[in-house]
């Protein structure tokens, strides 16, 4: 059997994402993060999104450019510390934000790719961020009851793929990719290298292509990856 050839047009891929749609967003600040779609998520304006991601970005770069445009309904996130327009957003009651421990919402995403329907944790018990959430007791010990985390879609930054989908990652950009690749139903990838089938030795696969249903190709690098290598 002949392995299916998955490279595809930015446009078509990004518009099999619909308007409500939850997506993952891989990336650890810039490390990781698929600019490149994120421009066209914008450029064709699917609205009232869910954004699960690591962080906001900062001003002027990735996922503020959803919130400038007003596509962003909620944020599942760490942190958004370094981009104030989410922090106005926020206070301003226009954008709903769930924090998550950082370790926990990486966990919430790995979950959600093993078919796991939540896990237990002792982290942030007794704070804000237990609120709201059930609690189990084992062994005499409280748990929290978090969640697992799936999405319609994951946009995913890879430094190269095949065209299968098998993806490889340089250094922190490889980040929360691998996970948020295994826990969307449509997962989109572009990647700075697209490879004949065979072109990426197995040790080097990282995300098997099985997971991948898009590959796009970058012919260019926008400034916002300047530091993607990190």
């Amino acid at each position: 059997m002949k392995l299916p050839d998955k490279t595809c047009k930015i446009e078509e891929a990004i518009a099999r994402i619909p308007d409500g749609a939850t997506i993952m967003v891989g990336g650890f600040g810039v490390p990781g993060t698929p600019f490149t779609l994120i421009q066209e998520l914008v450029r064709q304006g699917q609205r009232g999104l869910t954004i699960i991601k690591n962080d906001a970005n900062e001003r002027g770069l990735g996922i503020d450019h959803l919130l400038a445009s007003g596509q962003v309904a909620r944020l599942v996130t760490t942190h958004i510390g370094l981009n104030p327009r989410a922090i106005a957003m926020l206070n301003a009651g226009e954008l709903i934000v769930e924090f998550n421990a950082q370790g926990i919402l990486a966990e919430r995403v790995r979950a959600g790719g093993a078919g796991l329907k939540a896990i237990l944790t002792d982290i942030g018990l007794g704070t804000e961020l237990a609120q709201g959430k059930p609690q189990v007791e084992i062994d005499g010990q409280v748990a929290l009851v978090e969640t697992a985390l799936r999405a319609d879609a994951a946009l995913i930054h890879a430094d190269r793929s095949d065209v299968f989908g098998n993806l490889g990652y340089v250094a922190t950009a490889r980040n929360f990719n691998p996970l948020m690749a295994m826990a969307a139903d449509l997962v989109i990838a572009e990647a700075e290298t697209v490879l004949p089938l065979g072109g990426l030795p197995p040790d080097a696969v990282q995300t098997p292509g099985p997971f991948v249903d898009c590959v796009v190709g970058l012919p260019v690098l926008s400034e916002e990856y300047a530091v993607v290598r990190r």
